[in-house]
Protein backbone atom coordinates (compact mmCIF):
# COMPACT_ATOMS: atom_id res chain seq x y z
CA UNK A 1 0.00 0.00 0.00
CA UNK A 2 0.79 3.47 -0.61
CA UNK A 3 0.92 6.88 1.14
CA UNK A 4 -1.74 8.05 -1.42
CA UNK A 5 -3.83 4.39 -1.46
CA UNK A 6 -3.39 5.22 2.97
CA UNK A 7 -4.90 8.50 2.17
CA UNK A 8 -7.83 7.72 -0.02
CA UNK A 9 -8.92 5.04 2.29
CA UNK A 10 -8.60 6.87 5.55
CA UNK A 11 -10.02 10.60 3.86
CA UNK A 12 -13.54 9.14 4.87
CA UNK A 13 -12.86 8.95 8.29
CA UNK A 14 -11.34 11.87 8.84
CA UNK A 15 -14.04 13.95 5.94
CA UNK A 16 -16.72 13.99 9.18
CA UNK A 17 -14.09 16.12 11.74
CA UNK A 18 -13.06 18.72 8.98
CA UNK A 19 -14.03 21.59 11.10
CA UNK A 20 -11.24 20.43 14.04
CA UNK A 21 -8.50 19.95 10.96
CA UNK A 22 -9.85 23.72 10.32
CA UNK A 23 -8.48 25.24 13.76
CA UNK A 24 -5.73 22.98 14.08
CA UNK A 25 -4.61 24.69 10.61
CA UNK A 26 -5.06 27.70 11.47
CA UNK A 27 -2.74 27.11 14.97
CA UNK A 28 -0.24 25.73 12.72
CA UNK A 29 -0.16 28.64 10.58
CA UNK A 30 0.20 30.97 13.21
CA UNK A 31 2.69 28.97 14.92
CA UNK A 32 5.28 28.35 12.04
CA UNK A 33 5.64 32.01 12.04
CA UNK A 34 5.72 32.13 16.12
CA UNK A 35 8.61 29.62 15.68
CA UNK A 36 10.93 32.34 13.81
CA UNK A 37 10.09 35.08 16.17
CA UNK A 38 13.23 33.51 18.15
CA UNK A 39 15.70 34.16 15.18
CA UNK A 40 14.99 37.83 15.05
CA UNK A 41 15.18 38.92 18.92
CA UNK A 42 18.56 36.87 18.92
CA UNK A 43 19.87 39.03 16.25
CA UNK A 44 18.62 42.28 17.59
CA UNK A 45 20.44 41.61 20.80
CA UNK A 46 23.57 40.59 19.21
CA UNK A 47 23.10 43.93 17.41
CA UNK A 48 21.88 45.71 20.35
CA UNK A 49 25.06 44.53 22.15
CA UNK A 50 27.11 45.24 19.30
CA UNK A 51 25.91 48.98 19.21
CA UNK A 52 26.01 49.31 23.00
CA UNK A 53 29.64 47.87 22.90
CA UNK A 54 31.12 49.75 19.85
CA UNK A 55 29.08 53.63 20.94
CA UNK A 56 29.85 53.40 24.40
CA UNK A 57 25.94 53.35 25.42
CA UNK A 58 24.68 54.40 28.81
CA UNK A 59 23.82 51.76 31.38
CA UNK A 60 19.98 53.10 30.69
CA UNK A 61 20.25 52.53 26.88
CA UNK A 62 21.50 48.85 27.97
CA UNK A 63 18.56 48.36 30.38
CA UNK A 64 16.17 48.85 28.14
CA UNK A 65 17.26 46.75 25.51
CA UNK A 66 17.20 43.78 27.71
CA UNK A 67 14.06 45.09 29.21
CA UNK A 68 12.84 44.45 25.32
CA UNK A 69 14.65 41.35 24.80
CA UNK A 70 13.19 39.63 27.86
CA UNK A 71 9.51 40.95 27.34
CA UNK A 72 10.02 39.70 23.93
CA UNK A 73 10.92 36.39 24.48
CA UNK A 74 7.97 36.41 27.13
CA UNK A 75 5.19 37.21 25.22
CA UNK A 76 6.58 35.00 22.21
CA UNK A 77 6.86 31.99 24.52
CA UNK A 78 3.09 32.48 25.83
CA UNK A 79 1.42 32.62 22.48
CA UNK A 80 3.64 29.93 21.67
CA UNK A 81 2.44 28.00 24.45
CA UNK A 82 -1.10 28.69 23.40
CA UNK A 83 -0.82 27.17 20.41
CA UNK A 84 0.44 24.36 21.31
CA UNK A 85 -2.41 23.89 23.53
CA UNK A 86 -4.76 24.27 20.66
CA UNK A 87 -2.58 22.33 18.07
CA UNK A 88 -2.27 19.18 20.57
CA UNK A 89 -5.67 19.70 22.01
CA UNK A 90 -7.37 19.36 18.60
CA UNK A 91 -5.18 17.19 17.33
CA UNK A 92 -5.49 14.86 19.86
CA UNK A 93 -9.42 15.18 19.84
CA UNK A 94 -9.18 13.98 16.12
CA UNK A 95 -7.44 11.22 17.05
CA UNK A 96 -9.78 9.93 19.53
CA UNK A 97 -12.78 10.56 17.23
CA UNK A 98 -11.44 8.59 14.03
CA UNK A 99 -10.19 5.23 16.65
CA UNK A 100 -13.42 5.39 17.51
CA UNK A 101 -14.69 5.03 13.95
CA UNK A 102 -12.04 2.84 13.24
CA UNK A 103 -12.32 0.28 15.62
CA UNK A 104 -16.30 0.72 15.39
CA UNK A 105 -16.60 0.39 11.43
CA UNK A 106 -14.03 -3.12 11.64
CA UNK A 107 -16.07 -4.60 14.64
CA UNK A 108 -19.34 -3.98 12.70
CA UNK A 109 -17.64 -5.35 9.94
CA UNK A 110 -16.11 -8.94 11.21
CA UNK A 111 -19.60 -9.07 12.55
CA UNK A 112 -21.08 -9.52 9.40
CA UNK A 113 -18.50 -12.11 8.17
CA UNK A 114 -19.07 -16.20 7.97
CA UNK A 115 -17.98 -18.74 9.91
CA UNK A 116 -15.17 -19.27 7.81
CA UNK A 117 -13.05 -16.32 8.13
CA UNK A 118 -12.49 -17.28 11.86
CA UNK A 119 -11.88 -20.28 11.19
CA UNK A 120 -9.03 -19.93 8.72
CA UNK A 121 -5.24 -20.06 10.23
CA UNK A 122 -4.30 -16.85 8.92
CA UNK A 123 -7.67 -15.53 11.44
CA UNK A 124 -6.69 -16.82 14.49
CA UNK A 125 -8.20 -14.99 17.67
CA UNK A 126 -4.64 -13.89 19.07
CA UNK A 127 -3.70 -12.79 14.99
CA UNK A 128 -6.49 -10.71 14.18
CA UNK A 129 -6.70 -9.04 17.56
CA UNK A 130 -3.36 -8.05 17.09
CA UNK A 131 -3.88 -6.64 13.56
CA UNK A 132 -6.76 -4.56 15.09
CA UNK A 133 -5.32 -3.07 17.92
CA UNK A 134 -2.17 -2.66 15.92
CA UNK A 135 -3.92 -1.07 12.31
CA UNK A 136 -6.25 1.17 14.42
CA UNK A 137 -3.44 2.22 16.78
CA UNK A 138 -1.08 2.97 14.05
CA UNK A 139 -3.76 4.81 11.74
CA UNK A 140 -4.80 6.82 14.69
CA UNK A 141 -0.99 7.83 15.02
CA UNK A 142 -0.19 8.49 11.67
CA UNK A 143 -3.66 11.23 11.45
CA UNK A 144 -2.31 12.59 14.78
CA UNK A 145 1.41 12.58 13.87
CA UNK A 146 0.17 14.89 10.46
CA UNK A 147 -1.79 17.48 11.87
CA UNK A 148 0.31 17.78 15.97
CA UNK A 149 4.22 16.80 14.67
CA UNK A 150 4.61 16.54 10.59
CA UNK A 151 2.15 19.49 9.36
CA UNK A 152 3.43 22.01 12.01
CA UNK A 153 7.30 21.01 11.90
CA UNK A 154 7.10 21.18 7.69
CA UNK A 155 5.12 24.89 8.52
CA UNK A 156 7.96 26.09 10.33
CA UNK A 157 10.84 24.54 8.37
CA UNK A 158 9.06 26.72 5.20
CA UNK A 159 8.47 29.77 6.80
CA UNK A 160 12.14 29.98 8.00
CA UNK A 161 13.70 28.79 4.51
CA UNK A 162 11.60 31.42 3.07
CA UNK A 163 13.36 33.80 5.77
CA UNK A 164 16.88 32.36 5.08
CA UNK A 165 16.16 33.51 1.05
CA UNK A 166 14.91 36.76 2.44
CA UNK A 167 18.31 36.68 4.52
CA UNK A 168 21.06 36.16 1.42
CA UNK A 169 20.15 33.58 -1.61
CA UNK A 170 23.14 31.83 -0.55
CA UNK A 171 22.53 30.85 2.98
CA UNK A 172 18.83 29.72 1.53
CA UNK A 173 20.29 27.29 -1.17
CA UNK A 174 22.49 25.83 1.79
CA UNK A 175 19.02 25.16 3.80
CA UNK A 176 17.25 23.91 1.28
CA UNK A 177 19.81 21.66 -0.49
CA UNK A 178 19.80 19.65 3.29
CA UNK A 179 16.16 18.52 2.80
CA UNK A 180 16.60 16.40 -0.10
CA UNK A 181 19.69 15.40 0.98
CA UNK A 182 17.90 14.47 4.44
CA UNK A 183 14.57 13.17 2.33
CA UNK A 184 16.88 11.04 0.11
CA UNK A 185 18.13 9.28 3.67
CA UNK A 186 15.31 8.36 5.47
CA UNK A 187 13.09 6.78 2.60
CA UNK A 188 16.53 4.52 2.19
CA UNK A 189 16.48 3.94 5.84
CA UNK A 190 12.90 2.73 5.94
CA UNK A 191 13.38 0.86 2.77
CA UNK A 192 15.60 -1.17 4.34
CA UNK A 193 13.66 -1.48 7.56
CA UNK A 194 10.66 -3.02 5.39
CA UNK A 195 11.57 -6.51 5.69
CA UNK A 196 12.35 -6.06 9.57
CA UNK A 197 8.98 -4.09 10.38
CA UNK A 198 7.12 -7.24 8.64
CA UNK A 199 8.81 -10.00 10.62
CA UNK A 200 8.49 -7.96 13.76
CA UNK A 201 4.23 -7.65 12.53
CA UNK A 202 4.49 -11.16 12.24
CA UNK A 203 5.98 -12.26 15.19
CA UNK A 204 4.07 -9.93 17.21
CA UNK A 205 0.61 -11.85 15.99
CA UNK A 206 2.26 -15.09 16.55
CA UNK A 207 3.38 -13.95 20.21
CA UNK A 208 -0.10 -12.35 21.53
CA UNK A 209 -2.07 -15.66 19.81
CA UNK A 210 0.81 -17.68 21.67
CA UNK A 211 0.00 -16.07 25.18
CA UNK A 212 -4.48 -16.24 24.28
CA UNK A 213 -3.51 -19.69 23.63
CA UNK A 214 -1.45 -20.57 27.17
CA UNK A 215 -4.44 -18.48 28.92
CA UNK A 216 -6.95 -20.81 27.25
CA UNK A 217 -5.31 -24.28 28.21
CA UNK A 218 -3.33 -23.54 31.09
CA UNK A 219 -5.41 -25.96 32.92
CA UNK A 220 -4.41 -29.01 30.07
CA UNK A 221 -0.77 -27.37 30.47
CA UNK A 222 -0.63 -27.48 34.37
CA UNK A 223 -2.02 -31.20 34.20
CA UNK A 224 0.88 -32.45 31.93
CA UNK A 225 2.97 -30.36 33.54
CA UNK A 226 4.11 -28.78 30.20
CA UNK A 227 5.24 -25.35 31.17
CA UNK A 228 8.81 -25.93 30.27
CA UNK A 229 7.65 -26.81 26.61
CA UNK A 230 5.59 -23.69 26.27
CA UNK A 231 8.39 -21.33 28.16
CA UNK A 232 10.44 -22.67 25.28
CA UNK A 233 7.77 -21.62 22.58
CA UNK A 234 7.10 -18.22 23.84
CA UNK A 235 10.91 -17.95 24.54
CA UNK A 236 11.71 -18.81 20.73
CA UNK A 237 8.89 -16.15 19.12
CA UNK A 238 10.61 -13.40 22.12
CA UNK A 239 14.23 -14.11 20.54
CA UNK A 240 12.82 -13.77 16.92
CA UNK A 241 10.89 -10.93 18.07
CA UNK A 242 14.03 -9.08 19.76
CA UNK A 243 16.13 -10.08 17.03
CA UNK A 244 14.46 -8.64 14.39
CA UNK A 245 14.04 -4.96 17.03
CA UNK A 246 18.10 -5.33 17.34
CA UNK A 247 18.48 -5.11 12.97
CA UNK A 248 16.27 -2.45 12.78
CA UNK A 249 18.22 -0.37 15.70
CA UNK A 250 21.13 -1.07 14.11
CA UNK A 251 20.31 0.64 10.75
CA UNK A 252 18.69 3.71 11.89
CA UNK A 253 21.80 4.17 14.19
CA UNK A 254 23.81 3.80 10.92
CA UNK A 255 21.05 6.32 9.21
CA UNK A 256 20.74 8.62 12.15
CA UNK A 257 24.31 9.31 12.08
CA UNK A 258 24.46 9.86 8.60
CA UNK A 259 21.75 12.55 8.59
CA UNK A 260 23.74 14.24 11.86
CA UNK A 261 27.10 14.66 9.89
CA UNK A 262 24.81 16.02 6.92
CA UNK A 263 23.00 18.30 9.28
CA UNK A 264 26.79 19.49 10.87
CA UNK A 265 28.04 19.90 7.46
CA UNK A 266 25.22 22.38 6.36
CA UNK A 267 25.40 24.18 9.91
CA UNK A 268 29.13 24.96 9.35
CA UNK A 269 28.63 26.10 6.30
CA UNK A 270 26.11 28.62 7.60
CA UNK A 271 28.42 30.01 10.02
CA UNK A 272 31.54 30.10 7.33
CA UNK A 273 29.54 31.79 4.73
CA UNK A 274 27.64 34.10 7.20
CA UNK A 275 31.30 34.84 8.78
CA UNK A 276 32.30 36.18 5.55
CA UNK A 277 29.71 38.72 4.73
CA UNK A 278 30.04 39.96 8.26
CA UNK A 279 33.65 40.53 8.10
CA UNK A 280 32.82 42.04 4.01
CA UNK A 281 30.34 44.07 5.93
CA UNK A 282 27.56 43.23 4.06
CA UNK A 283 25.68 41.59 7.22
CA UNK A 284 25.27 42.66 10.67
CA UNK A 285 27.15 40.38 14.06
CA UNK A 286 23.73 39.04 14.73
CA UNK A 287 23.08 37.58 11.49
CA UNK A 288 25.23 34.84 12.56
CA UNK A 289 22.55 34.38 15.23
CA UNK A 290 19.87 34.66 13.21
CA UNK A 291 20.53 32.45 10.08
CA UNK A 292 22.27 29.69 12.84
CA UNK A 293 19.07 29.96 14.57
CA UNK A 294 16.38 30.08 10.76
CA UNK A 295 18.55 26.58 9.77
CA UNK A 296 18.12 25.00 13.03
CA UNK A 297 14.44 25.82 12.35
CA UNK A 298 15.06 24.14 8.90
CA UNK A 299 16.94 21.17 10.54
CA UNK A 300 14.93 20.29 13.33
CA UNK A 301 11.98 19.53 11.88
CA UNK A 302 13.65 17.50 9.18
CA UNK A 303 15.65 15.83 12.33
CA UNK A 304 12.57 14.69 13.12
CA UNK A 305 10.89 13.45 9.99
CA UNK A 306 13.08 10.18 9.73
CA UNK A 307 11.28 9.02 13.24
CA UNK A 308 8.01 9.91 11.88
CA UNK A 309 8.89 8.37 8.67
CA UNK A 310 9.24 5.17 10.45
CA UNK A 311 6.22 5.40 11.96
CA UNK A 312 4.35 6.06 8.84
CA UNK A 313 5.85 2.81 7.61
CA UNK A 314 4.64 0.81 10.26
CA UNK A 315 1.18 2.24 9.61
CA UNK A 316 1.68 1.28 6.14
CA UNK A 317 2.33 -1.93 7.18
CA UNK A 318 -0.60 -2.05 9.91
CA UNK A 319 -2.78 -0.39 7.90
CA UNK A 320 -2.60 -3.23 5.17
CA UNK A 321 -3.55 -5.85 7.35
CA UNK A 322 -6.46 -3.60 8.97
CA UNK A 323 -7.58 -2.82 5.60
CA UNK A 324 -7.75 -6.45 3.99
CA UNK A 325 -10.13 -7.35 7.23
CA UNK A 326 -12.21 -4.30 6.84
CA UNK A 327 -12.20 -5.11 3.21
CA UNK A 328 -12.85 -9.13 2.97
CA UNK A 329 -16.24 -9.21 1.36
CA UNK A 330 -15.83 -12.37 0.05
CA UNK A 331 -16.06 -13.65 3.42
CA UNK A 332 -19.35 -11.57 3.94
CA UNK A 333 -22.30 -13.56 4.69
CA UNK A 334 -24.78 -13.91 1.95
CA UNK A 335 -28.58 -12.88 2.61
CA UNK A 336 -31.37 -14.06 0.59
CA UNK A 337 -34.22 -11.65 1.38
CA UNK A 338 -37.06 -14.45 1.44
CA UNK A 339 -39.03 -14.21 4.82
CA UNK A 340 -42.70 -16.36 5.49
CA UNK A 341 -44.98 -15.64 7.72
CA UNK A 342 -44.58 -19.05 9.67
CA UNK A 343 -41.68 -22.00 9.27
CA UNK A 344 -42.76 -25.48 9.39
CA UNK A 345 -39.34 -26.43 9.62
CA UNK A 346 -39.33 -29.22 7.22
CA UNK A 347 -34.85 -29.65 5.79
CA UNK A 348 -34.34 -31.54 2.64
CA UNK A 349 -30.54 -32.00 2.16
CA UNK A 350 -29.79 -33.00 -1.22
CA UNK A 351 -26.75 -34.51 -2.72
CA UNK A 352 -24.99 -31.96 -0.19
CA UNK A 353 -21.23 -32.64 0.06
CA UNK A 354 -18.80 -30.08 1.99
CA UNK A 355 -15.05 -29.49 2.41
CA UNK A 356 -13.55 -26.95 4.97
CA UNK A 357 -11.56 -24.17 3.88
CA UNK A 358 -8.70 -25.85 5.52
CA UNK A 359 -9.28 -28.60 2.88
CA UNK A 360 -11.17 -31.31 5.41
CA UNK A 361 -13.51 -33.42 3.29
CA UNK A 362 -16.54 -33.31 6.01
CA UNK A 363 -19.84 -34.49 3.69
CA UNK A 364 -20.23 -36.88 0.92
CA UNK A 365 -23.51 -36.86 -1.15
CA UNK A 366 -25.53 -36.36 1.97
CA UNK A 367 -28.98 -36.95 1.57
CA UNK A 368 -31.45 -36.42 5.07
CA UNK A 369 -35.14 -35.70 4.84
CA UNK A 370 -36.01 -33.78 8.50
CA UNK A 371 -39.57 -33.85 9.14
CA UNK A 372 -41.33 -30.65 10.46
CA UNK A 373 -42.25 -31.16 14.38
CA UNK A 374 -40.50 -34.34 14.62
CA UNK A 375 -37.10 -35.30 16.22
CA UNK A 376 -34.52 -36.22 14.29
CA UNK A 377 -31.34 -37.76 15.99
CA UNK A 378 -27.81 -37.76 13.85
CA UNK A 379 -25.77 -40.38 15.28
CA UNK A 380 -21.77 -41.32 14.59
CA UNK A 381 -18.22 -41.49 15.69
CA UNK A 382 -16.85 -38.38 16.70
CA UNK A 383 -15.60 -36.72 12.64
CA UNK A 384 -18.40 -38.61 11.11
CA UNK A 385 -19.59 -35.02 10.06
CA UNK A 386 -23.08 -34.51 12.69
CA UNK A 387 -21.66 -30.90 13.40
CA UNK A 388 -20.91 -29.76 10.27
CA UNK A 389 -25.19 -30.32 9.09
CA UNK A 390 -25.92 -28.62 12.06
CA UNK A 391 -23.54 -26.02 10.74
CA UNK A 392 -24.84 -26.16 7.66
CA UNK A 393 -28.43 -25.76 8.40
CA UNK A 394 -27.69 -22.58 10.45
CA UNK A 395 -25.94 -21.48 7.58
CA UNK A 396 -22.78 -20.82 9.25
CA UNK A 397 -21.29 -22.66 6.14
CA UNK A 398 -22.70 -22.95 2.64
CA UNK A 399 -22.51 -26.48 0.79
CA UNK A 400 -19.22 -27.45 -1.37
CA UNK A 401 -22.64 -28.89 -3.96
CA UNK A 402 -26.03 -29.98 -3.21
CA UNK A 403 -29.02 -28.48 -2.29
CA UNK A 404 -30.51 -27.80 1.20
CA UNK A 405 -33.99 -26.99 1.01
CA UNK A 406 -36.12 -25.35 4.38
CA UNK A 407 -40.02 -25.53 3.83
CA UNK A 408 -39.44 -26.11 -0.41
CA UNK A 409 -37.66 -22.99 -0.60
CA UNK A 410 -33.54 -23.39 -1.25
CA UNK A 411 -32.16 -22.54 2.31
CA UNK A 412 -29.86 -19.67 1.06
CA UNK A 413 -32.94 -17.57 -0.58
CA UNK A 414 -34.36 -17.07 3.27
CA UNK A 415 -33.56 -14.02 5.25
CA UNK A 416 -30.33 -14.84 7.19
CA UNK A 417 -31.21 -13.40 10.07
CA UNK A 418 -35.16 -14.18 10.05
CA UNK A 419 -33.86 -17.97 9.95
CA UNK A 420 -31.65 -17.43 12.54
CA UNK A 421 -33.95 -15.90 15.46
CA UNK A 422 -36.26 -19.05 14.37
CA UNK A 423 -33.50 -21.36 15.15
CA UNK A 424 -32.49 -22.25 18.83
CA UNK A 425 -28.97 -23.46 19.01
CA UNK A 426 -27.47 -25.77 22.37
CA UNK A 427 -23.79 -26.83 22.01
CA UNK A 428 -21.62 -29.07 23.97
CA UNK A 429 -19.88 -25.92 25.04
CA UNK A 430 -21.57 -22.89 25.29
CA UNK A 431 -20.28 -19.88 25.11
CA UNK A 432 -20.99 -17.55 28.72
CA UNK A 433 -20.32 -13.80 28.26
CA UNK A 434 -19.55 -11.67 30.70
CA UNK A 435 -21.91 -9.94 32.52
CA UNK A 436 -24.70 -10.92 34.79
CA UNK A 437 -26.82 -14.08 34.43
CA UNK A 438 -29.78 -12.11 33.84
CA UNK A 439 -27.75 -10.67 30.93
CA UNK A 440 -26.75 -14.00 29.47
CA UNK A 441 -30.19 -15.38 29.97
CA UNK A 442 -31.43 -12.13 27.82
CA UNK A 443 -29.78 -12.69 25.62
CA UNK A 444 -32.09 -15.63 24.19
CA UNK A 445 -34.36 -12.30 23.83
CA UNK A 446 -33.22 -8.59 24.90
CA UNK A 447 -36.91 -7.28 25.13
CA UNK A 448 -38.21 -9.72 27.70
CA UNK A 449 -39.40 -9.12 30.84
CA UNK A 450 -37.97 -10.17 33.99
CA UNK A 451 -40.60 -12.46 35.13
CA UNK A 452 -40.08 -14.43 31.23
CA UNK A 453 -36.20 -14.77 32.50
CA UNK A 454 -37.53 -16.56 36.02
CA UNK A 455 -39.47 -18.60 34.05
CA UNK A 456 -37.17 -19.65 31.47
CA UNK A 457 -34.42 -20.54 34.28
CA UNK A 458 -36.85 -22.35 35.76
CA UNK A 459 -37.86 -24.85 33.03
CA UNK A 460 -33.51 -25.20 33.26
CA UNK A 461 -33.81 -26.15 36.45
CA UNK A 462 -31.43 -23.25 37.17
CA UNK A 463 -33.46 -21.24 38.80
CA UNK A 464 -33.28 -22.60 42.62
CA UNK A 465 -29.37 -22.55 42.27
CA UNK A 466 -29.76 -18.90 41.66
CA UNK A 467 -31.27 -17.85 44.40
CA UNK A 468 -29.20 -19.27 46.92
CA UNK A 469 -26.56 -16.87 45.12
CA UNK A 470 -25.63 -13.97 46.97
CA UNK A 471 -26.32 -11.49 44.35
CA UNK A 472 -28.84 -13.96 42.26
CA UNK A 473 -29.79 -12.81 39.01
CA UNK A 474 -26.94 -10.30 39.15
CA UNK A 475 -24.10 -13.04 39.81
CA UNK A 476 -21.39 -13.17 37.49
CA UNK A 477 -21.99 -15.98 34.85
CA UNK A 478 -18.47 -16.41 34.24
CA UNK A 479 -18.55 -17.71 38.27
CA UNK A 480 -20.94 -20.47 37.88
CA UNK A 481 -19.85 -23.97 37.11
CA UNK A 482 -19.79 -25.63 33.93
CA UNK A 483 -23.15 -27.29 34.40
CA UNK A 484 -24.33 -24.53 35.35
CA UNK A 485 -23.20 -22.12 32.75
CA UNK A 486 -24.74 -24.78 30.22
CA UNK A 487 -28.01 -24.41 32.30
CA UNK A 488 -27.87 -20.94 31.41
CA UNK A 489 -27.71 -21.25 27.49
CA UNK A 490 -30.60 -24.12 27.76
CA UNK A 491 -32.42 -21.20 29.61
CA UNK A 492 -31.49 -18.81 26.46
CA UNK A 493 -33.14 -21.07 24.32
CA UNK A 494 -36.10 -21.49 26.25
CA UNK A 495 -36.11 -17.52 26.45
CA UNK A 496 -35.73 -17.41 22.62
CA UNK A 497 -38.76 -19.68 21.75
CA UNK A 498 -37.69 -21.08 18.28
CA UNK A 499 -39.62 -23.51 16.19
CA UNK A 500 -36.93 -25.42 15.15
CA UNK A 501 -34.10 -26.51 17.91
CA UNK A 502 -30.58 -28.31 17.04
CA UNK A 503 -29.01 -29.73 20.09
CA UNK A 504 -25.39 -30.45 20.42
CA UNK A 505 -24.54 -32.86 23.13
CA UNK A 506 -26.83 -30.44 25.16
CA UNK A 507 -25.98 -32.34 28.55
CA UNK A 508 -22.37 -33.82 27.92
CA UNK A 509 -20.89 -31.49 30.42
CA UNK A 510 -23.54 -31.86 32.97
CA UNK A 511 -23.86 -34.49 36.15
CA UNK A 512 -26.18 -37.23 35.93
CA UNK A 513 -29.05 -35.64 38.37
CA UNK A 514 -29.17 -32.62 36.40
CA UNK A 515 -29.05 -33.89 32.73
CA UNK A 516 -32.00 -35.76 34.01
CA UNK A 517 -33.48 -32.56 35.21
CA UNK A 518 -32.16 -30.90 31.41
CA UNK A 519 -33.71 -34.24 29.70
CA UNK A 520 -36.84 -33.06 31.23
CA UNK A 521 -37.09 -29.34 30.11
CA UNK A 522 -35.52 -30.48 26.73
CA UNK A 523 -38.53 -32.96 26.11
CA UNK A 524 -40.89 -30.29 27.06
CA UNK A 525 -39.07 -27.78 24.68
CA UNK A 526 -39.31 -30.67 22.02
CA UNK A 527 -43.42 -30.53 21.94
CA UNK A 528 -44.73 -29.08 18.27
CA UNK A 529 -41.27 -28.30 17.10
CA UNK A 530 -38.82 -29.60 14.75
CA UNK A 531 -35.71 -30.82 16.81
CA UNK A 532 -32.21 -32.24 15.37
CA UNK A 533 -30.66 -33.87 18.58
CA UNK A 534 -26.79 -34.51 17.88
CA UNK A 535 -25.88 -36.86 21.27
CA UNK A 536 -23.90 -40.03 22.93
CA UNK A 537 -26.13 -40.58 25.44
CA UNK A 538 -28.76 -43.48 24.32
CA UNK A 539 -31.70 -41.40 26.46
CA UNK A 540 -31.42 -38.46 24.35
CA UNK A 541 -31.44 -40.54 21.01
CA UNK A 542 -33.76 -43.53 21.55
CA UNK A 543 -37.16 -42.14 20.65
CA UNK A 544 -36.07 -39.96 18.40
CA UNK A 545 -39.00 -40.49 15.50
CA UNK A 546 -36.30 -40.55 12.61
CA UNK A 547 -32.48 -41.72 13.61
CA UNK A 548 -29.29 -41.21 10.81
CA UNK A 549 -26.34 -43.01 11.47
CA UNK A 550 -23.43 -41.28 9.82
CA UNK A 551 -19.97 -42.94 9.32
CA UNK A 552 -17.40 -41.22 7.54
CA UNK A 553 -19.02 -38.01 6.46
CA UNK A 554 -21.72 -40.38 4.82
CA UNK A 555 -25.54 -41.62 5.77
CA UNK A 556 -24.86 -45.38 6.98
CA UNK A 557 -28.29 -46.42 8.19
CA UNK A 558 -31.45 -44.57 8.65
CA UNK A 559 -34.92 -45.47 10.73
CA UNK A 560 -36.55 -45.61 14.06
CA UNK A 561 -33.99 -46.57 17.20
CA UNK A 562 -35.98 -50.29 16.22
CA UNK A 563 -35.42 -50.57 13.09
CA UNK A 564 -31.88 -48.90 12.55
CA UNK A 565 -31.23 -51.48 14.92
CA UNK A 566 -32.21 -54.54 13.40
CA UNK A 567 -29.94 -53.67 10.31
CA UNK A 568 -27.09 -54.74 12.51
CA UNK A 569 -24.57 -52.26 10.80
CA UNK A 570 -23.00 -49.31 12.21
CA UNK A 571 -25.51 -47.92 14.73
CA UNK A 572 -26.01 -50.89 16.30
CA UNK A 573 -22.35 -50.96 16.94
CA UNK A 574 -22.09 -47.65 18.71
CA UNK A 575 -25.50 -48.65 20.68
CA UNK A 576 -24.10 -52.01 22.02
CA UNK A 577 -21.39 -49.98 22.92
CA UNK A 578 -22.82 -47.46 24.63
CA UNK A 579 -25.18 -49.73 26.56
CA UNK A 580 -21.59 -51.85 27.40
CA UNK A 581 -20.11 -48.95 28.84
CA UNK A 582 -22.94 -48.25 31.10
CA UNK A 583 -22.24 -51.65 32.97
CA UNK A 584 -26.14 -52.65 32.35
CA UNK A 585 -25.62 -56.14 34.12
CA UNK A 586 -23.56 -54.38 37.57
CA UNK A 587 -26.53 -51.70 37.45
CA UNK A 588 -29.39 -54.09 37.14
CA UNK A 589 -27.89 -55.98 39.76
CA UNK A 590 -27.56 -52.82 42.16
CA UNK A 591 -31.62 -52.24 41.08
CA UNK A 592 -32.65 -55.87 42.06
CA UNK A 593 -30.90 -55.42 45.44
Amino acid sequence: MTFYQLYKKLKPYVRPYRWIIGITLFFTALGSFVGQVNAFIMKYTVDGISDYITHQETVRNGFLLLLFVGTAFIGKELIHVFIQIGQKFYGEKLRIFISKDLAQTIINKILTYNVSFFTSDDNQSGKLQTRIDKGVDSLTRLVQNFFIDILPLFATALVALLMMFYSNWIIGVIGLCVIPIYFYASTKQAQRLKGSRQYIKKFREEKSHGIITILESILVIKSFVREDIEEEKQLQLQNNLTFAQISIRKIRTLFEASKDIIEQLGLTLIILITTYFIINGQMTIGAIMFNIMLFNNVAAPIRQFHRIYGEMHDALIYSESYFEILEADSQKEQSGSYIPEKLKGKFEIKNVSFTYPNGTEALKNINITIEPQEITALVGLSGAGKTTIVNLLDRFYEPSSGQILLDGVPLQDYDTHFLRENIGLVLQKNHIFNGSIEENIRYGNPTAPFEEVIDAAKKAHIHEQIMEMPDKYNTKALNLSGGQQQRIAIARLFLKNPPIIFLDEPTASLDAIATEQIKNSIDAIKQNRTVIIISHSISQIIDSDTIYSMNKGRIAECGSHEEIYQMGGTYSQIFDSMVRSLNIEKISQTIKK
